[in-house]
């Protein structure tokens, strides 16, 4: 019994023994990957990094390309460097940048590549690889950086950068790594997907002596990268340049939208700043003077920037109160001028007459209509009632709600509803008097600049519009988001809008006549926004021509007074740089150039 126990184990033994040869047989012989270290062979996984979409305009103008640089990769268990100081000069670095990036990268690993020096130009590596000569561990991987062709449109395409630790870990798709570059702002960053394209990845086995020996297993394992999709914008390149022109020197924005599609012709934030600043190497150092500009150039005033819209206002009042039955359009309603201050003379007005003149008091008459139509209740009780279903009608013209435009960060304005009232003055505390500001676009009303734009939009489409957006079509399929193409209704009746429009096209002889352009027929409504820190804001929303119109448009320009100055004059050159692909009056060319408003 004994015996046999001794057996058994020396079996098991030899069992063990001859497994492990096999193994090592397996390895030593019949495995490329053992056979590859073996041979003092390192395998280099080399990423091939995709070319982004390009960007075009809607006349096919490229307004966005890639540019060729470099990383440089290191493999700290490689590196030979000859003369280390002539190194760090090669590259612009001191000795302790030298040390500390060569100390990181070990961290991260001995034998494999991390990022050295990164976003090297292509004239700038040809010119030092010469002079690489007998340095090894060190290898390029080849990336891209965004070109532009024009100095313009910086708040609607937005750069990329290095995705942070943050993104990282949002990302559910596990697509990105550390080191990669994706879109932080603009359509660079709401179209990501779209324009990143996929990423390849090639093999390569190369010796201790830097010797390129081939594919690994000859390019079985390697992937091709696949070049993201183009865009098309809806963007006019050259109305955008003269927009930015006409903003020079002010702070505001102008939006322009095509009213049969939603598609925006022109949007520009001002101040604002040169695309190519936040691309290549000295991103971090432009990116960092911008954040401390005063005026904000990385501030995307039309989708962020919330304002009282003043008298362009009194449009969405007049179609409410029309639709609402509270008034009549040919009702005269006297106005002495007693309850509000005005610049419209005493007299009578219908809603034709209150438009194009602007009248403050006729248009807070009107507003008491739309909020106390329950004469049964008290005026505590009646107003909460009156504002809520006054705010619902609000939102149908997307005005206090985000737009959905295909940007990052719109935000939603504001039209005020019981809850804020009660928040300042009680719950039952307040009544239509506390509300006067809410009739001429004033008080607690806030919208952005887009906003405006898209309300010029419903009154050139008589009673819906498209969500407003700045890519046209994705790719060679030229693919658009259904969400972009909905018809969205307001419920107003189109003989209302009739109304208001004849308003808007006696506008321009009434408070808005630097506006008139002939041969034109412009209709517009001009806004005086009252500033407690300053000069008034100058606003101005038109579309034209008033049959079958091809642009709707709301400019915005900070401290410059009256709106049918400023605002008023910057929104006829674009109509009439649009429609007549030319501008006949210089004299108002050189006024708006100038920009002494206020004089």
């Amino acid at each position: 019994m004994h015996d046999d126990r001794k057996y058994i184990v020396r079996i098991f033994i030899v069992l063990i023994a001859a497994t492990f040869l096999v193994k090592l047989f397996f390895i030593q012989i019949l495995d490329e990957n053992y056979k590859a270290a073996a041979e003092n062979n390192i395998i280099h996984k080399v990423v091939e990094y995709p070319y982004r979409g390009l960007i075009y305009d809607r006349n096919n103008q490229l307004v966005v390309h890639n540019e060729p640089i470099f990383d440089l990769m290191v493999i700290p268990k490689e590196v030979f460097i000859p003369d280390t100081l002539a190194f760090c000069k090669l590259f612009r670095i001191t000795r302790e940048d030298f040390d500390a990036t060569m100390n990181k990268a070990k961290r991260y690993s001995y034998i494999q590549p991390s990022q050295f020096a990164k976003q090297i130009s292509s004239e700038w590596f040809a010119s030092i690889s010469d002079q690489m000569t007998g340095v090894k561990g060190f290898y390029p991987e080849a990336r891209t950086i965004r070109g532009y062709s024009f100095d313009n449109l910086s708040n609607v395409l937005g750069y990329i950068g290095e995705i942070n630790q943050r993104q990282l870990r949002a990302d559910t798709t596990n697509y990105y790594r550390q080191g990669d570059y994706l879109g932080i702002t603009g359509i660079e960053s709401s179209y990501e997907n779209e324009l990143r394209g996929k990423r390849g990845v090639e093999y390569k086995m190369v010796n201790v002596r830097g010797v390129d020996q081939g594919s690994f297993k000859d390019g079985e394992l390697d992937t091709l990268s696949i070049p993201g999709d183009d865009l098309l914008l809806s963007i006019d390149l050259d109305l955008q340049r003269y927009a930015e022109k006409l903003m020079e020197g002010k702070t505001g924005s102008v939006v322009a939208i095509e009213p049969s599609t939603g598609e925006i012709l022109a949007f520009v934030s001002a101040p604002t700043y040169k695309p190519s600043l936040l691309s290549g190497r000295e991103f971090s150092s432009n990116y960092g003077k911008l954040t401390q500009d005063s005026l904000k150039p990385l501030f995307n005033r039309p989708l962020m920037a919330m304002y009282p819209p003043g008298s362009i206002f009194k449009v969405v009042q007049g179609l409410i109160a029309l639709e609402e039955g509270v008034v009549t359009a040919n009702e005269q309603i006297y106005c002495d001028n007693s309850l509000i201050g005005d610049h419209a003379p005493p007299g009578y007005y219908d809603m034709r007459k209150g438009i194009m003149y602007s009248s403050n008091n006729y248009f807070l008459k009107v507003f008491r209509r739309i909020i106390n139509q329950h004469p049964e209740l008290s005026q505590f009780e009646q107003a909460p009632i009156g504002l809520k279903n006054w705010k619902e009608q609000m939102h149908k013209f997307g005005l206090g709600t985000p737009l959905g435009v295909d940007l990052p960060n719109e935000k939603a304005g504001q039209v005020p509803g019981p809850q804020l009232y009660n928040r300042i003055y009680g719950t039952g505390r307040w009544k239509v008097s506390n509300l006067s500001s809410l009739s001429i676009g004033q008080g607690e009303t806030l919208l952005n600049p887009i906003q405006m734009a898209n309300l010029a939009a419903i009154m050139a489409n008589r009673g819906h519009y498209y969500r407003p957006h700045v890519v046209k079509s994705v790719g060679s399929t030229k693919y658009l988001d259904p969400y972009y193409s909905e018809k969205i209704e307001t419920g107003i009746k189109p003989e209302h809008f009739q109304v208001v429009i004849e308003g808007m096209q006696r506008a321009l002889s009434g408070t808005a006549g630097r506006a008139i352009i002939k041969d034109i027929e412009i209709c517009g409504k001009t806004g005086t926004v009252q500033n407690p820190h300053g000069e008034d804001h100058s606003t101005f929303m038109a579309f034209a021509p008033m049959e079958q119109p091809k642009i709707a448009i709301s400019v915005y320009v900070e401290n410059a007074g009256w709106g049918g100055r400023a605002a008023a004059s910057i929104s006829s050159l674009m109509i009439e740089s649009y429609i007549k692909g030319e501008i006949t009056r210089q004299w108002l060319e050189d006024f708006v150039l100038k920009g002494d408003f206020l004089y």
